[in-house]
């Protein structure tokens, strides 16, 4: 099913897309497939492709924190692989013991401030790209209700003001 195929039928998920695709294709790729017929009633060939690219809805990150992460997750490997050097160096007796332990004390700090890094730079990137400024139905249900019961106040205070204006006082006209 090609790009013109898919954008037909955007409610067919991408399991039913995977599985029409390999209807006509072999379960495995040295096993040739049954195709329609040739010209000369024999079968056509077809191979199973090695994958299927389907497009990405969206990005799972947006892009500076994916740099962040990409640059932690390198941090931290190279930092893993100081600290085994270092055990190594330390069971061998080696002089390189010492040097390297310091050193993966350093990467440690470095991979830490890495780690936090990816963290700040997502919230950073939400505060100021990702967040929707929209109220939710429970604080627009309160500020009904707020407004509701000051305008029945005001309107209180309104009735008030205009029997004292009558110069009845608040009293009844009947005594």
């Amino acid at each position: 099913m090609g790009t013109a195929e898919w954008r037909e039928a955007p409610g067919e998920s991408v399991a039913g897309r995977s599985v029409a695709r390999r209807g006509l294709e072999a379960p495995d790729r040295d096993i040739r497939a049954r195709g329609r017929a040739g010209k000369a009633g024999g079968e056509q060939q077809t191979y199973r492709t090695l994958w299927i690219e389907e497009p990405a809805r969206r990005h799972p990150m947006p892009d500076p924190v994916r740099t962040a992460a990409v640059r932690a997750v390198l941090i931290i490997a190279v930092t893993l692989i100081q600290a085994m050097v270092a055990f190594l160096c330390a069971m061998a007796d080696s002089w390189l013991a010492f040097p390297m332990v310091i050193s993966s004390v350093a990467s440690t700090v470095v991979a830490t401030w890495a780690a936090v890094d990816v963290w700040v730079t997502r919230q950073v990137w939400n505060q100021r790209y990702g967040v929707v400024s929209e109220p939710s139905s429970t604080a627009r249900a309160l500020r009904r209700e707020r407004r509701a019961r000051r305008r029945e106040e005001r309107a209180a205070l309104r009735e008030q003001e205009r029997i004292r204006r009558r110069g009845g006082a608040g009293q009844l006209s009947h005594p």
